[in-house]
């Protein structure tokens, strides 16, 4: 396949000059070290430097497109990316042939596309969370009468490199049709859309010995209907997945499960002010290609898009105790979960300028918050051994997580601006991650940026987080230079000074577990290229892009990256 990607390669830069040619490439590279408070296992340090490399290439002609990504794991991968992201090979090829009079659009190769929210449906790539989860097949999306848009697809799903693919064959289709505009409608906007999404296992050798009649075919399907009236906008969005075998330790054939979810987003938007709320109940929605995939943790193999539906934080402290969607079935006595339901708002005013609270140069205020709990569930069994867990639509369970926080941007003169906030937490970790407690936290974060002689610009941060939970109370801190457009250099610290956990280190030592999260650090940015270089120490937990996390070991040692695109 290498071959086929330089010949590929080739042939763009021989056509170029005719067309239009796009490349970009991106790596990201560590070398791992240990020191006196962080070492990372001993299998692992076998490859201290890992890179994770990109190389894209897209070439358009006319009506046509064709692309390829080359992707490089060497030595391996990052730590904690997918072990099944390794070596050099393509990592996807694509032949596209777009024709807007027509209002035809075909691809062949690697796609990704979406369905509604993608609560149905998503095939997309992340790649700082390790995220590539491309159909290999074919898409078709063809426009009728300029208000109704269609689309058909079908393939196999890359759970690894690019040809390393699920078993299973994912199939469906998607409406979406402009209402409003068919009709003519001129006081309000109104759209629709419905999808269907079915896959086909292949036959494995553990449904044999579980002697368990699992169907091959899963079909999964979903409606919506969106609206918007002068300011005001909403959105509904039903999904339905069809029965399968609970996976957990293993597939259990005895327990057959349904799933569904239901999103209604609304909010109003005017000049200076907005509101907006997402209100979501989830049942038994994980939907994996290959069933054995279900909850592993690099998320290979998932075919819909479930991000918790809370504020994305800036600070490094607000992101300790982050919340995921809990989408998953588990029966166990410990930790059993078949959903989960709640909702968050977002409301924004700017004060504008010359009014008490604007002052001379307006003020902005932002105020957040979210609710989240989990469905009730109850196991149960039926003569013939047949189990399945019920919970009722409005069964609120366990609190699983809250937020509520104030934000204010303020701007005092010319060379002065601040950003100030505060966070009230509540993280229910024993329902989360199966540990102990609810974990309550305060967070108080202030920013001021001084600008001064045209280009240059001076950010120092600080942040406390309060809490009486794990790991105690915590601070951190970043200053930010800014030398001109080009050049920034930063040094920043976490610390866990509350921590009263006691650790014995290797000379026999009994000290408390508190651990200096400190990182220094330079960019180089031009045009489309930037060039990054830090060194020191990454806590432990979880990295969150867009709602979508992966975990990430806590790990010391230097951070190289390049992104550039011509």
């Amino acid at each position: 396949m290498k071959k086929v990607f330089f010949t590929l390669c080739g042939l763009v830069m021989f056509l170029g000059a005719k067309a239009q040619v796009r490349v970009g490439f991106e790596n990201n590279s560590q070398w791992y070290v240990d020191d006196k408070k962080i070492k990372i296992d001993e299998f692992e340090a076998e490859d201290r430097f890992r890179t994770n490399s990109y190389l894209k290439a897209d070439y358009d002609w006319k009506n046509w497109s064709f692309g390829a990504q080359l992707e490089g794991y060497e030595p391996k991968a990052i730590l904690n990316y997918s072990p099944e992201y390794k070596g050099f090979d393509i990592g996807a090829i694509y032949a596209r042939y777009n024709n807007r009079e027509l209002g035809l659009d075909v691809t062949a190769g690697h796609f990704y596309d979406q369905f509604g929210s993608g609560l149905l449906f998503r095939a997309w790539e992340d790649r700082q969370i390790g995220i590539n989860n491309a159909i290999l097949g074919l898409n078709v999306k063809y426009n009728l009468l300029d208000h109704i848009n269609l689309t058909v697809l079908g393939g196999k799903q890359r759970i690894g490199m690019g040809f390393d693919l699920s078993d299973s064959y994912v199939f469906g289709g998607n409406a979406e049709v402009d209402v409003a505009e068919f009709f003519k409608f001129e006081e309000f906007g109104l759209q629709a859309g419905l999808s269907y999404l079915g896959k086909v296992e292949k036959d494995k050798d553990y449904i044999e010995e579980m002697n368990q009649n699992l169907s091959k075919m899963q079909h999964a399907f979903s409606g919506r209907v969106g609206f918007d009236y002068k300011n005001f906008f909403g959105e509904i969005e039903y999904v339905y997945k069809g029965k399968d075998a609970l996976v957990e330790s293993g597939v259990k054939g005895n327990t057959k499960q349904d799933g569904n979810a239901l999103l209604f987003n609304g909010g109003y938007a005017a000049k200076g002010t907005s509101f907006s709320f997402n209100l979501r109940r989830l049942e038994n929605m994980a939907f994996y290609s290959d069933r054995v995939l279900t909850a592993n943790v690099y998320n290979r193999g998932v075919l819909n898009y479930v991000p918790a539906l809370t504020k994305q934080y800036d600070y490094s402290l607000q992101n300790i105790y982050v919340y995921q969607a809990q989408y998953l079935l588990s029966t166990f006595e410990t930790q059993e979960k078949i959903g989960e339901i709640g909702g968050q708002f977002d409301f924004y005013h700017n004060f504008e300028k010359g009014s008490t609270f604007g002052g001379k140069y307006g003020t902005n205020v932002v105020i957040n918050g979210s609710y989240w709990a989990g469905l009730k569930p109850e196991l149960v069994e039926y003569e013939d051994e047949r189990q399945i867990v019920k919970t009722g639509f409005l069964d609120f369970g366990d609190k699983y997580y809250h937020d509520f926080g104030v934000e204010v941007r303020k701007k005092w003169s010319n060379n002065w601006s601040s950003i100030f906030m505060y966070l009230n937490q509540s993280y229910n970790q024993k329902a989360l991650e199966s540990l102990f407690e609810t974990i309550k936290t305060n967070i108080v974060s202030a920013e001021a940026t001084y600008q001064f002689m045209g280009d240059k610009s001076v950010r120092l941060e600080a942040q406390h987080l309060w809490t009486k939970e794990d790991k105690k109370n915590w601070m951190a801190g970043t200053l930010e230079f800014a030398y001109n457009a080009n050049w920034s250099v930063f040094v920043s610290d976490m610390y866990n000074y509350g921590n009263d956990i006691e650790i014995e280190d290797e000379e026999g030592n009994i000290t408390k577990n508190r651990i200096h999260y400190y990182n220094i650090g330079a960019s180089f940015t031009k045009g489309t290229t930037r060039v990054s270089a830090s060194y020191g120490r990454q806590r432990g937990g979880l990295l969150c892009v867009g709602g979508i996390c992966r975990y990430v070991s806590e790990a010391a040692g230097l951070t190289f990256g390049i992104t550039t695109s011509f």
